[in-house]
């Protein structure tokens, strides 16, 4: 099993897109790249703490390639927008890949510049692409929140 986690906006939808990928084995939503330690959703969106809504995904990398998830990553939310996705705002919300390993790094960098010479958006893209912090799993009630209430089909 290998792990990437992304920071797409608000972690409920980015959560439901990866976890209907096949070779992804499981994910969780937590908080990453912030300054307070085992952070509450309440802290987080209270924008104190600096950190982003994120989804780690743990995949087999013989069944779905972590190229492939960059793939999915930028094509589920707006790279373009900073501390924004929809109308949800604020620098929990950034468009961010923490990676993992330096094949990561280089690989999300690439992956960004390919996109970025192609044209495919009017607006710069903002993505950071950082080295991964601590993760704090997210409170029981956001784990496949979606999946909970029946909305799994959905793409937040």
């Amino acid at each position: 099993m290998h792990e990437a986690t992304f920071g797409a906006g608000c972690f409920w939808g980015v959560e439901v897109t990866f976890r209907q990928v096949d070779g992804v084995k499981d994910t969780a939503v937590g908080y990453a790249g912030g300054t307070v330690a085992h952070p509450t959703y309440e802290a987080v969106c209270s924008k104190q703490t600096g950190h982003a809504e994120v989804v780690r995904v743990m995949y087999n990398p013989d069944v779905v390639s972590y190229e492939q998830l960059l793939h999915i990553f930028f094509s589920c939310h707006d790279p373009t927008t900073l501390n924004r996705q929809g109308p949800d705002v604020g620098a929990q919300y950034r468009s961010v890949i923490f990676y993992h390993d330096e094949a990561q790094r280089i690989a999300a960098v690439a992956f960004k510049e390919r996109l970025e010479r192609a044209g495919r958006y009017e607006r710069p893209i903002v993505t950071e692409v950082v080295p991964v912090p601590t993760f704090y799993r997210a409170e029981a009630y956001h784990q496949q929140y979606l999946e909970k209430r029946g909305l799994a089909h959905c793409r937040v």
